[in-house]
C-alpha cells in the first residue's frame, strides 16, 4: 500500500486535479465539519483502494490534503453508496 500512495502523491504533486471530483451532494458531513473543505475528489488506487482528498490553496501554493484512504466497500459505506 506505501508504493501505491507514495505513486498517488507523486501524482498529485503533478496535478493536483488528477482525481475523479466528487459532486458536493455526495460529500460526508464529516468531512465539511472536520476539514472545512470546499471541495473533494478521489484517486483510485489498485486493488479497489480509494484515496480521498481535498485540494486547499492561496495565492501563493496550492495544496493537496489526504483525508483518508480505504478500501472501496468503506469507501461506499462512508458515502453512502
Amino acid at each position: 500500500m506505501y508504493k501505491f500512495i507514495s505513486r498517488a502523491i507523486q501524482d498529485l504533486k503533478n496535478n493536483p486535479a488528477c482525481g475523479t471530483k466528487i459532486p458536493k451532494r455526495l460529500w460526508p458531513k464529516t468531512y465539511i465539519e472536520k476539514n472545512s473543505i470546499t471541495n473533494l475528489w478521489k484517486y483510485n488506487l489498485p486493488n479497489a483502494w480509494r484515496l480521498v482528498y481535498t485540494i486547499k490553496e492561496d495565492d501563493i501554493m496550492i495544496l493537496n490534503v489526504l483525508l483518508e484512504w480505504f478500501k472501496h466497500k468503506e469507501y461506499e459505506k462512508r458515502f453512502k453508496y
